[in-house]
């Protein structure tokens, strides 16, 4: 039986690092893949290309499935952003995020039972890219809304809502102000409401829903919103849960699935060998439960919860001392003590 074939981009700065460091937890997890790696961020833009060459983004559609590590992006001119091109093109339409406390770690919040996800138009919204500056002092931006985009969205929402065993699903907006755009976001949320009777559909304006994440967090269930409010609301869950260093993210199509970490390239520390790959590895199992490799995402999961509770082998970033690699086989060596339970 031939290996699944999955694509790899390990992106720049620390992402070679961690998402070598993820493949080694995957494989000695018993997961057999064949992985291809592709070219995308400052290694193709070295090469005169654009941050997500054609042929990586061709590729990617051609296996279907992918694991992303972070990618840089010039800010205020240059490229498009890499990640940004490639929701695009493989019509990525939803935007995964889950946010949720895990034992042994310290922060503001560590005594809140937070679990939730938000889930993000991919797509459209500000981020279509769509300015124009007609005179040196005035530019604009136009924010594009589809019907068509909105209720895709609202059903994949309640269906994972559903899926999940989850009972609440919030839709953030601001229709208060953006009556045609994120009024008809909200509209496509009731009305695709009405075939989810099960599940508690309400909604909240997104500065109120800011407020009440910092004030309440243990509160929300799920949370679906449009792009640029999906894109702050869960950066803010991520810090609420202990940074970015801890999202996982997935990029859900028709056709094609894309796993990422959320964070940064971090060159400032690439190459030290310091770097938290559990947003990453986070990711990775997002992966595995999306090719029904459940008992293992779960085994793996259960694992980096042993090594944050007791506390021992944490990385800079999260208050320990350990590096890339320890953190690693530690990960591994608490995954394979579960098998001989």
């Amino acid at each position: 039986m031939s290996k699944r074939k999955i694509a790899v981009i390990p992106g720049d700065g620390i992402g070679p690092e961690i998402t070598d460091a993820v493949l080694s937890i995957l494989e000695s997890a018993g997961f057999e893949a064949e992985w291809e790696f592709l070219e995308a961020g400052q290694p193709a833009m070295d090469k005169g290309k654009p941050p997500m060459p054609e042929e990586t983004i061709e590729r990617i559609r051609e296996i279907g499935i992918a694991l992303k590590g972070p990618t840089a992006t010039p800010i205020g001119k240059g490229h498009k952003s890499a990640n940004v091109a490639l929701r695009q093109a493989l019509d990525l339409f939803a935007n995964v995020r889950p946010a949720k406390t895990l034992p042994g770690l310290k922060g503001p919040f560590a005594d809140k039972r937070i679990d939730m996800i938000i889930v993000r138009e991919n797509t459209e919204d500000l981020y279509a890219g769509i300015e124009y500056q007609a005179h040196p002092d005035v530019a604009q931006a136009i924010k594009v809304i589809t019907r068509p985009g909105c209720a895709r969205l609202c059903k994949y929402a309640f269906e994972m809502t559903k899926s999940q065993g989850r009972k609440r699903l919030t839709a953030v907006h601001k229709a208060n102000i953006m009556k045609l755009t994120d009024g008809m976001f909200l509209e496509e949320f009731y009305k695709a409401a009405k075939d989810y009777p099960e599940i508690h559909a309400d909604d909240i304006i997104v500065d109120n829903c800011c407020m009440q994440l910092v004030t309440r967090p243990e509160t929300f269930d799920v949370l679906v919103t449009e792009n640029l409010y999906g894109d702050i609301v869960s950066d803010l869950a991520a810090g609420l849960v202990g940074g970015l260093g801890l999202a996982p993210g997935a990029n859900i199509g028709i056709n094609c699935a894309v796993f990422e970490a959320v964070h940064g390239s971090a060159p400032d520390i690439a190459g030290k060998g310091v770097a938290n790959p559990t947003a990453l590895l986070f990711s990775a199992l997002m992966m595995l439960r999306h090719l029904g490799e459940n008992e293992m995402a779960d085994r793996i999961g259960k694992a980096v919860l042993r090594v944050c509770s007791d506390g021992q082998c944490l990385t800079v970033d999260l208050g320990g001392k350990a590096s890339t690699d320890e953190y690693k086989v530690e990960v591994i060596r608490r995954a394979q003590d579960a098998l001989s339970v």
